[in-house]
């Protein structure tokens, strides 16, 4: 200690208590009494020198022995003092880190602030006091104890910082983070799935509750570490074309994976997304699977007529074709495949062809190919009116589905329906519009007449046939209840006049809702009306009004009717009970609606989803109180539903 130091302290100033602030600012800068006990012996040696010069000389105080002797005992108090504060503050120091590393950070901290709130209040002055005197970290390379186990270290730049300022030695170091990252593992909050994905799934039909099976947690691994799979194996049809529709979302698909789905005993192939395949990867198809009966190919951009020369060498046995995208393939090629696999062809689907495919292909179609049964043309800007008339001669046609872009007029639309229509079970018109003349029914009248055996019903994007046009044509019709009817976008396309003509309803209306529904509605499992604006609000609740049950409805699309609202879609809830599935995109009015367990319902976003009621009890509730139920749907309030 200096010379400067101790000459600030007054002489005969002792240690008065272990609280004093002397004591505590000698700890706190680590000074200790045997430092200061040196001290004292070098001065009072040479005072004792200077007093003996002095005596010598007859100079000198005649208290200087008092004095010395008042020193003596007041560093002895201190001293004594100071050692037995540094013995409580260990023993201190040792029961706080035993019970820091039990109970954990947050209990001492908790426990430090519970014994200063129940402090005197001249503790906690004096630590108000003492603030003051707060020492500054150490440098690294000095020593240090450690806040926790009070164990001598040295200090390091990694050394980590302790709850109450000071420094931790490396194991309480990381026993501190270690407890930190647990902490913050459990308050981590619970990341849900964003709803983009969950609408994703909805609309690829991935409605599942619950836990995934066993069987779809294989399939959802296969596709996630398809570059590392050699061979699948022995595996059904079924699951193996799940698994290619999975690769193909991903768009996994490649020359590498592909190989997976070959083997030679094959007879079905299907890869949904061929867009990263090249034309050598197409005769490999044929070449390890020779006994293929039945071809999908989809987006096959790279399928070139050398791909057709080699399936027709290889591939003998080849029944039903679908390629989507193949537009290098020329029309000298696919007349070339209806000669060679003509007789045998008995389904036949294209799609997306700009460049090739013309009608003079489809002529060629009716000709070589007489015992097709299945056949779609969706989306070729070649074909035009002329391929009606060549389609018409294919007597044995089961399943019909057409989808043109230039207009096709309703004389050729009526020939081809008298022609093929009494062995139909499938028949799909698309798109077919004739503006130039005035709207007339002559497309229906010829179903009504000719198709007797249809289950599946498409006919879309029309403004010509009238609402009455839809009644004469499932009034009394001989043909038995449909399974499947898509009739979306039937209307009148004239913007100025929204609601259609005054006297007569273009496209499907109220009345026209009602005979379909009464036709087809106990065997119905799938209805598409979106877009039919001309359906009221009083058919709909009329039709879906709880008591009326339609047991084999699964999926019903209202969307773009602006008539739909809360009250519609829970009467959809009461009255079909095999119900999965309900669109409504652009129905505003949907709101607040309660979905009952097992249900999805797609574009009505304030809809509270799968929300459980109380199953019967519910229901007895509802039917007991069926009138203050009706007034609540006039006021507008949320309607509870049970599924």
């Amino acid at each position: 200690m200096s010379g400067d130091r101790s000459g600030r302290r007054p002489r005969g100033a002792g240690i008065r208590g272990p609280h004093s602030a002397l004591t505590d600012f000698l700890a706190a800068n680590n000074i200790s009494a045997a430092e200061i006990r040196d001290s004292y012996e070098q001065r009072r040696q040479q005072a004792e020198r200077d007093a003996a010069e002095a005596g010598d000389n007859g100079e000198g105080p005649s208290n200087a022995g008092e004095d010395d002797e008042e020193i003596e005992e007041d560093l002895q108090a201190e001293s004594s003092a100071m050692a037995a504060e540094r013995t409580r503050k260990r023993k201190r120091n040792q029961d706080e880190a035993i019970a820091k590393i039990k109970k954990g950070k947050a209990a001492k901290k908790a426990s430090k602030k519970k014994s200063k709130k129940k402090g005197s209040d001249d503790e906690s002055d004096f630590e108000d006091v003492m603030d003051m005197y707060k020492k500054a970290k150490p440098l690294p390379g000095q020593l240090e104890n450690c806040e926790i186990c009070d164990k001598r270290f040295t200090v390091t730049p990694y050394s980590k910082a302790g709850p109450d300022g000071g420094l931790l030695c490396t194991p309480c170091g990381k026993e501190m983070v270690k407890d930190a990252k647990s902490e913050k593992k459990l308050a981590k909050p619970v990341v849900r799935k964003g709803r983009r994905k969950i609408e994703s799934n909805r609309l690829d039909g991935m409605t599942q509750r619950g836990p995934k099976t066993l069987q779809q947690l294989c399939i959802e691994k296969l596709a996630k570490h398809s570059e590392d799979i050699d061979e699948l194996g022995e595996m059904p049809e079924g699951i193996m074309n799940r698994i290619s529709e999975i690769f193909s979302k991903k768009r996994a698909m490649n020359s590498n994976t592909m190989k997976l789905f070959l083997q030679s005993d094959m007879q079905s192939i299907a890869i949904h997304e061929a867009a990263y395949l090249e034309t050598e990867d197409y005769d490999q198809i044929f070449a390890v699977c020779p006994n293929v009966k039945r071809l999908s190919l989809r987006n096959c951009c790279q399928f070139k007529d050398s791909n057709i020369d080699y399936m027709n060498e290889k591939a003998k046995a080849l029944e039903e074709i679908q390629l989507l995208g193949a537009n290098l393939v020329s029309d000298d090629k696919w007349i070339e495949l209806f000669i060679a696999r003509g007789q045998d062809l008995k389904s036949l689907k294209v799609e997306w062809l700009d460049a090739a495919f013309g009608d003079h292909v489809v002529e060629a179609l009716s000709t070589f190919c007489p015992n097709l049964e299945r056949l779609k043309i969706e989306r070729c800007k070649k074909i035009g009116p002329d391929s009606i008339d060549a389609i018409a001669h294919l007597k044995h046609l089961k399943h019909l589905t057409l989808r043109f872009y230039d207009p096709i007029t309703r004389e050729k639309l009526v020939h081809l329906v008298d022609s093929v229509g009494d062995n139909l079970r499938t028949l799909c018109l698309e798109h077919f519009l004739d503006n130039t003349t005035e709207p007339t029914d002559d497309v229906l009248e010829a179903i009504h007449n000719k198709c007797h055996y249809l289950s599946k019903f498409r006919f879309t994007e029309n403004n010509e046939c009238t609402d009455a046009g839809y009644v004469k044509l499932f009034t009394d019709w001989t043909n038995p209840p449909l399974h499947y009817i898509d009739v979306n976008s039937t209307r009148d396309l004239d913007n100025t006049n929204p609601d259609g003509p005054e006297d007569e309803p273009i496209g499907l209306g109220s009345n026209g809702f009602r005979a379909l529904m009464a036709h087809s509605g106990s065997r119905l499992e799938f209805l598409d009306i979106s877009s039919c604006r001309h359906i009221s609000h009083a058919t709909f609740t009329e039709i879906f009004d709880g008591k009326r049950e339609y047991p084999h409805l699964r999926e019903i699309n209202l969307s773009f009717c602006p008539v739909v609202d809360t009250e519609i879609v829970a009467g959809v809830f009461r009255s079909c009970p095999a119900i999965k599935k309900v669109v409504t995109f652009g129905c505003f009015q949907v709101a607040d609606v309660v979905v009952p367990r097992g249900i999805v319902l797609i574009g009505a976003p304030r809809a509270q989803d799968q929300i459980e009621q109380f199953g019967e009890v519910v229901l007895d509730y509802q039917r007991e109180n069926e009138e203050s139920m009706g007034h609540m749907r006039a006021m507008g309030r949320i309607v509870p539903v049970v599924g």
